[in-house]
């Protein structure tokens, strides 16, 4: 029997009724199933997109529920199949029959909407000789309209989203509009590992491979012209590079008008740099022409019809930042409105754009230019990183709220954007905090990675749960040394890892309902969804430092009804005064050991433990 490694005392949750949210009975309560009874799907879309708590999970590391489906039919070993599960980069057989049949894990989290990586059917496998790898991930499109075979049909898709909504669990899709598959190759770099982009400047539209080659595309008036008219005027390709297909991916694309060079901008790799960015293919996958009003018209089509067809509820999108803002300007609209004639009146948007620095304002220019509704929040991913890891002073949260009204929308839509302590692409946070600090006991390790989840939880945004988080896994990095199996794993570089409360490996399962980590999110989840402060509430910071240290910050108004959250980011431990609204007189804890009364009005005393945390709900003297 796995020992378990429980958690600090100090860590104690407590799960009793929130004493102060007695103001929300004036309005409709969000209302979330139990797994018990089957939840009306009116119910479920008629909650806000700050009332979630999102599991992010990848369909091919979760659980196997059909073996008869992991080579998805193909002959011929992996290298055509892409299926390998002794290889942390080919498909290891989970599909989305093995994700319906765990629901009721997932739902015993707390969770209430599922945000999946792409199901879409995706070339097998790319790469050069020798550095080889499969689409498990899910973000090599070809077929945008069927479910890729390794994962099942689009009738167990059917099922899942059914068996979703009827728990009262929301379903994103990812989905990808800036690029398809590698199918595409420029006939110049045939043989080269690289494809060096070509700039406009350089190699112009209206030239044949140059300035001073052929005259081409007579007319045409660049892609900032973005009209059918323009465009029609544009018909051959090959002003930068000549784009071939190999023999028999011809029209391996679907829908079939992909499988034209035309939509393609055939300029080469991004450096991710300048105009590269926007233009360049992403490791190599054919970048779309999303300035070509065809482009647009036909991917509003292809996801519109998701909508259409089983009623999702939601889109995370792929490399927002390397499209054109014209073309989410056309695109996200109609995709709200698809979702309206649906019945679905809160759809939730949220664009990937990746960022590396505690900076709101470069995140909200896409809720501006782009009109993006939301964004994944890197600004908090970074802030919690720094904090957490020490690597940065408490202070830097107030930069992070600070900034929240910078989006369009200002604080309200800040309080939409999903946050996140780590992800499949940058590593877990777990691998972060191992890294800070090498020498850390298991307690400690688990101390840790809990406080970053208290932070995530009670924080303004949508708290996203990586799949694997609560299990404890820590990973060796980013991209694929993050992607963990959570059924038995055969990949040898995840079963050696040192996985944090608990003497499992992933060599066995991990769906474990006693794990200290799952059951604190269960408990965090639920003090979350009976507390309007911390999902709807304005963030007040009220303790900080430029060193490692305390962060204590109040949810909701000086009312007499504000949720206080304090941290201990220290090894030692920290008795402090800190300020709180001069309506609240008295607390009662959900999770810590919470001062009963204020000090004097307006200040509070506030004892922690190292590495300790309270949660604590303010009630005014006539509730007393």
């Amino acid at each position: 029997m796995i020992k378990k490694i429980s958690l600090l005392a100090s860590l104690a949750v407590s799960t009793s009724l929130l004493s102060g949210c007695e103001q929300a009975e004036a309005q409709d309560a969000p209302i979330y199933g139990n797994g018990e009874a089957s939840v009306a799907l009116d119910s479920v879309r008629a909650r806000l997109p700050e009332d979630e708590i999102i599991y992010f999970v990848l369909p091919d590391r979760f659980e196997n529920g059909d073996p008869q489906n992991d080579s998805a039919g193909i002959e011929g070993g992996r290298l055509k199949s892409g299926y390998d599960p002794t290889h942390k980069g080919f498909y290891h057989g989970g599909d989305l029959k093995g994700l319906t049949d765990k629901l009721d894990y997932i739902q015993g989290l707390g969770v209430t909407a599922i945000w999946f990586a792409p199901i879409f059917k995706n070339k097998p496998v790319q790469g050069t000789p020798g550095k080889e790898s499969a689409g498990y991930h899910g973000y090599w499109v070809t077929d945008f309209t069927q479910v890729d075979p390794h994962f099942g049909t689009n009738d167990e898709f059917r099922t899942f989203v059914d068996a979703a909504h009827a728990r009262g669990m929301k379903v994103y899709m990812d989905i990808i509009a800036n690029h398809t598959a590698d199918v595409l190759y420029p006939k110049e770099c045939e043989g080269k590992a690289e494809c060096g982009y070509r700039s406009k400047a350089d190699y112009p539209y209206q030239r044949k491979g140059g300035v001073s080659g052929t005259a081409i595309n007579a007319g045409f008036a660049g892609d900032a012209a973005m009209t059918a008219e323009n465009f029609a005027k544009l018909t051959d390709p090959t002003y930068a590079y000549t784009p071939t297909t190999a023999a028999g991916e011809e029209n391996i694309k679907v829908p079939a008008w992909l499988n034209d060079p035309i939509w393609y901008h055939n300029r080469g790799d991004t450096t991710f740099k300048g105009e590269s960015s926007r233009y360049g293919d992403f490791v190599g996958l054919d970048d779309l022409m999303t300035e070509n009003p065809r482009v647009v018209d036909g991917f509003i089509e292809i996801f519109g019809d998701w909508i259409d067809d089983y009623g999702i509820d939601g889109f995370r999108i792929d490399t927002a930042k390397h499209v054109n803002p014209e073309f989410w300007t056309r695109f996200t609209p109609a995709m709200m409105e698809r979702a309206k004639a649906k019945g679905i009146d809160n759809f939730h948007i949220f664009g990937e754009v990746f960022a590396h620095e505690v900076d709101p304002g470069y995140l909200a220019q896409f809720t501006h230019r782009d009109e993006l509704p939301t964004v994944l929040d890197f600004a908090f991913q970074v802030a919690a990183r720094d904090m957490l890891t020490g690597k940065d002073g408490t202070h830097i949260f107030d930069k992070l709220i600070n900034g929240d009204v910078l989006y369009a929308g200002g604080e309200a839509i800040a309080r939409q954007l999903p946050t996140f302590l780590g992800n499949h692409d940058m590593g877990r946070m777990a691998h972060m905090l191992d890294a800070a600090y090498p020498d850390a006991s298991e307690e400690e390790r688990l101390a840790r990675i809990s406080l970053a989840h208290v932070l995530l939880m009670t924080t303004r945004g949508v708290p996203t749960i990586y799949s694997g988080d609560e299990q404890g896994f820590v990973g060796d990095g980013g991209d694929q040394a993050a992607r963990e199996d959570m059924f038995p794993s055969k990949v040898d570089v995840y079963n050696d890892n040192r996985l944090i409360g608990t003497d499992a490996t992933t060599a066995t399962a991990n769906f474990d309902e006693q794990h200290p980590l799952y059951l604190l999110i269960g408990k965090l989840s639920e003090i979350r969804k009976q507390s309007p402060q911390l999902r709807y509430g304005r963030t007040v910071l009220r303790a900080s430092s430029e060193k490692p240290g305390l962060l204590a910050f109040t949810r909701g108004e000086d009312d007499g009804t504000e949720v206080l959250v304090a941290l201990n980011m220290t090894n030692e431990a920290i008795e402090q005064n800190v300020e709180v609204g001069t309506n609240s007189t008295s607390f009662s804890a959900l999770a810590g050991q919470c001062p009963a009364t204020v000090s004097a009005p307006g200040s509070v005393s506030i004892n922690l433990p190292p590495l300790g945390y309270v949660i604590c709900q303010a009630t005014p003297q006539d509730k007393k």
